[in-house]
């Protein structure tokens, strides 16, 4: 089967399309045919080696994939079954989805929700699915559109396209955080977003109290966007936490905890509970448009995963990026 294989011998580490005999596949109950995967911004990370996302080798990126089941040893799911896996550590430590094949563990699997496709599934991927769980975690504590203005930071990115995409189609003013407005100021607007400003305004150290603007934020940033994010946040807002591509700090001060109420609500996607999965699928398949989603994805074949990589990395994507693993 051809797969991105990622190797690492001493001090040299290589990602490289490869045929991988599937034998050498790891443990499981459910094997899948793989008929698509994604590229996350975790994806990249792993496959450029800029940091230390796999930590075992030889390793199989691919946080994400969907196809069918071809044997099973697992009580929930029979050959020919359409499944869908987001995260539990699979292309960190157990080969994912980047690969015409996979073995897994059938308690990582759901099954496709009926509103998509295998592609549309792959689409939203993690990067989809971690919005949903934010803007659950928003509507969890008392975030209703009429509270005022939603900003999404790192807008054009994944988590931030659908982030939009939702929070628009509930109603919601969204704010799109963007390093490069002008550029991307109709793509963003297209999904939903109400306004658009540059990241600047956030990047910038702020008071550890400033100006009250958003009532929430979904931000994929961290670092000092996050702690912007916390000083300028209503009093009783949210900000639901979900990336670091920023960085991993928090420069920030209780003040906004303390002084104004703001909940910062951390959102995991790799790790959840199989309950709260199915409540984010289940509003992606009632609330995401899949007109909206052609709009954010481009579809490449696995032989360039490895160069797209390194352009999402630089800011050069927009969106999401589906792999077609047979073409």
């Amino acid at each position: 089967m051809k797969a991105i294989l990622i190797t690492k011998d001493d001090d040299a580490y290589a990602a490289a399309l490869s045929d991988v005999d599937a034998a050498d596949l790891p443990e499981g109950d459910v094997t899948v045919r793989v008929a698509y995967s994604t590229l996350n911004y975790k994806d990249s990370l792993a496959i450029t080696g800029k940091s230390p996302v796999v930590r075992k080798f030889p390793m199989v990126p691919g946080i994400d994939l969907a196809g069918e089941v071809t044997e099973s040893g697992h009580p929930d799911y029979a050959p020919g079954d359409k499944v869908v896996l987001n995260g539990w550590g699979v292309g960190e430590v157990h080969w994912g989805g980047l690969a015409q094949t996979a073995r897994l563990k059938g308690d990582w699997l759901i099954k496709l929700p009926d509103a998509f496709s295998e592609q549309q599934a792959m689409a939203i991927g993690t990067a989809g699915y971690t919005a949903a769980l934010c803007v659950l975690a928003l509507a969890d504590h008392g975030i209703a559109p009429d509270r005022g203005d939603v900003v999404v930071t790192g807008a054009a990115g994944g988590v931030g396209s659908v982030a939009i995409a939702l929070l628009a189609k509930r109603g919601y003013r969204v704010v799109a955080s963007s390093g490069r407005p002008e550029e991307q100021a109709e793509y963003l607007k297209g999904l939903g977003a109400a306004e658009v400003i540059d990241r600047a305004e956030l990047a910038e150290k702020s008071k550890p109290l400033a100006k009250e603007r958003w009532a929430g934020a979904v931000d994929a940033v961290g670092s000092q966007t996050l702690a912007s994010l916390l000083a300028t946040t209503k009093y009783g807002g949210t900000v639901a936490a979900c990336g670091l591509a920023g960085g991993f700090d928090l420069p920030a001060t209780v003040m906004p905890f303390i002084l104004r109420g703001v909940t910062l609500a951390g959102v995991d996607s790799v790790y959840c509970p199989q309950p709260r999965r199915a409540e984010a699928w289940a509003l992606l398949a009632e609330e995401l448009d899949p007109a909206v989603l052609e709009r954010m994805t481009q579809v490449i074949p696995l032989a360039e995963a490895i160069g797209t990589a390194s352009d999402q990395l630089a800011g050069r994507v927009h969106g999401r990026v589906v792999v077609d693993v047979n073409a």
